[in-house]
């Protein structure tokens, strides 16, 4: 009896953490002026939230998993983790803000915000 719950108790130790899934989901394109509605996406950065998978269509980072979200009065501080080449399981805290339907803004570790609207 003993060795099975060892063995049970092991197990739960090496399993992976379940990640949380993001606030918002869909294709989401990087743009500098504020529009109504949902906005072609062609040629644009692309953040993509799907599940507990982010992917971005630009820098060195292409897919991140997520690890934690955290509602502040509307506010989402989330926390992410990445892999690359040289770096393994970095991480990577922003904060994200539903401005309306088709409007977000994520506010990046290093102070830079940037606006994202839906894609068509």
């Amino acid at each position: 009896m003993r060795i099975v719950f060892i063995i049970l108790a092991l197990g739960a130790l090496t399993a992976p953490a379940l990640a949380n899934d993001y606030p918002v989901s869909g294709r989401w394109g990087v743009t500098p002026d504020a529009q109504q509605g949902a906005i072609d996406c062609a040629g644009k950065r692309v953040i993509d939230f799907e599940g507990n998978q982010r992917r971005d269509s630009n820098g060195g980072v292409p897919a991140y998993r997520n690890e934690s979200v955290t509602n502040v009065d509307g506010n989402y501080r989330i926390v992410d983790q990445f892999t690359t080449g040289q770096i393994s399981n970095g991480r990577t805290n922003y904060t994200l803000r539903q401005v309306d339907n088709d409007r977000l803004e994520m506010t990046q570790q290093n102070g830079t915000t940037l606006t994202l609207q839906r894609c068509r």
